[in-house]
């Protein structure tokens, strides 16, 4: 795996997307099985630090409306903070409900975060809970599930391994770093274009020891009130150098420099007044360096998708030129097209179909199919 260690992890390797829908889908299948009366299944998310794996549950259970809990049993120096405090009820030794158990009923999601880094014996003592959602003498509330992410096994994560009969009882996805994907969320979630376009440009990056998805977007939120990157560049290398590693900070630098974070924005190709002018030169003269960047190409495509797919876009009639334009432009790799074409073809945004009404774009989309 990553970073030159043969990382143990469990499940399909999936990008964020994929695993939101993997989650979605169990969610509905156990609140199926509990109103049958069957048991439910905890879910576990596997992936390296930095990934995202909490954000996403969290992504979860706001977008379906499930309360949210959370535990980090890294946290536990005692088996109390597991399982509760002892008290004698009619001669019988019974122990409370510890305060991060929810005591209302769902639908609810209960996070245990980085559960492997847990010592042995609260491992243990969650094994219980995973089995019968109950432990010792409480219970979680009806219509609470379990969903727990983890770190890989085989590597430098001080984490405490799993054995079979604690893996069986859960259902297992790998959570894997996708530029494109992440690149969309970051495009919702307000991240720093500059960010995005360094990401898509170069998406090896994010999957280092200390540069992560989670460490960039640190990063980016410290750059965002910096209007010249290039006239304190003193100021970001030092800010890149407070989180991330020495090839990703140089990266970053080399990346200012070379003008490649002021990318024409997706916004100004579809509003140009004059298409030739204002885009294609810009454009061309950008990718065309010693070498095409058919990197940078990329990231403008996947940039023009994201801003017409979130913010929901209607053009109007000179935008959908641009946008035909854009994608008839003689130096865009026929690859880069036609993806792009199919991007926005199949987009949740019916809007942009309109692409489709000029017949030399229309005939680049049937030729390939």
């Amino acid at each position: 795996m990553s970073q030159g260690h043969n990382y143990i992890f469990y499940g399909t390797e999936a990008n964020a997307r994929e695993v939101k829908t993997f989650i979605g889908h169990l969610l509905q299948t156990n609140a199926t099985a509990e109103v049958q009366g069957r048991k439910k299944t905890p879910i576990c998310i596997w992936g390296t630090h930095g990934i995202g794996k909490t954000d996403i549950v969290q992504q979860v259970a706001e977008e379906n409306g499930y309360a949210f809990a959370y535990i980090a049993p890294a946290q536990f120096e005692e088996m109390g903070d597991l399982v509760g405090m002892p008290a004698v009820e009619k001669g019988k030794t019974v122990f409370s409900a510890p305060d991060w158990v929810p005591d209302t009923p769902g639908p609810g999601i209960l996070l245990i975060d980085d559960v492997n880094r847990a010592d042995d014996r609260i491992l243990r003592g969650i094994m219980q809970l995973l089995q019968n959602y109950e432990l010792v003498s409480w219970k979680l509330p009806e219509k609470w599930q379990i969903v727990l992410t983890a770190n890989p096994d085989g590597g430098d994560y001080s984490v405490t391994p799993m054995d079979d009969a604690m893996l069986t009882r859960m259902m297992h996805i790998t959570m894997q770093f996708e530029a494109k994907t992440w690149a969309y969320w970051a495009e919702k979630a307000g991240v720093d274009a500059r960010g995005i376009n360094f990401v898509l440009t170069y998406p090896e990056i994010a999957q280092g020891h200390r540069t992560t998805p989670r460490s960039l977007v640190q990063f980016f939120e410290s750059i965002a009130h910096i209007k010249n990157l290039s006239e304190e560049l003193s100021l970001v290398q030092m800010l890149a150098a407070s989180c991330l590693d020495e090839e990703t900070v140089s990266a970053f630098i080399a990346f200012v420099q070379q003008n490649l974070s002021e990318l024409i924005s997706p916004e100004k190709i579809c509003k140009a007044k004059d298409f030739t002018k204002q885009v294609y030169q810009e454009v061309k003269g950008c990718v065309n360096k010693d070498i095409f960047r058919v990197d940078i190409m990329a990231t403008l495509c996947t940039r023009l998708v994201n801003y017409l797919t979130i913010n929901d876009i209607k053009p109007d009639k000179e935008e959908v030129k641009n946008l035909q334009s854009f994608i008839k432009m003689d130096f865009l790799p026929n690859d880069l097209r036609l993806s792009l074409l199919q991007d926005l073809v199949n987009s949740n945004n019916k809007h942009l179909k309109m692409v489709m009404t000029d017949p030399e774009v229309s005939m680049l989309l049937l030729k390939k199919m």
